[in-house]
């Protein structure tokens, strides 16, 4: 079993408007991992926090890193941090 950690991402490009947070949560769910993402209001990034194994966290860092089709990645910040554990599904904060 892998550690439990946690990841939080800021994702800069072309990633409002064009599905990247269900596109988030698709991913986060399909790999079986907690947290939340949002759009922030610069209208040019997307703010995400995930928890779960760390192997499984640097599949979805990976994914975000490509997102979905129609999005554009200019750059991804990723910090590793302490899980809070208080997280039961995905879900899109506003």
């Amino acid at each position: 079993m892998s550690e439990r950690a946690a990841l939080h991402c800021v994702v800069y490009g072309r990633v409002q408007g064009v599905g990247f947070r269900f596109f988030v949560v698709d991913e986060a769910e399909r790999l079986g991992l907690v947290g939340w993402v949002r759009n922030r209001p610069d209208g040019r990034s997307v703010e995400l926090w995930a928890e779960g194994p760390r192997s499984t966290l640097e599949h979805l860092q990976d994914r975000v890193r490509v997102g979905p089709p129609g999005a554009w990645v200019e750059r991804v910040e990723c910090t590793w941090v302490e899980p809070t554990g208080g997280y039961t599904d995905f879900t899109i904060r506003r």
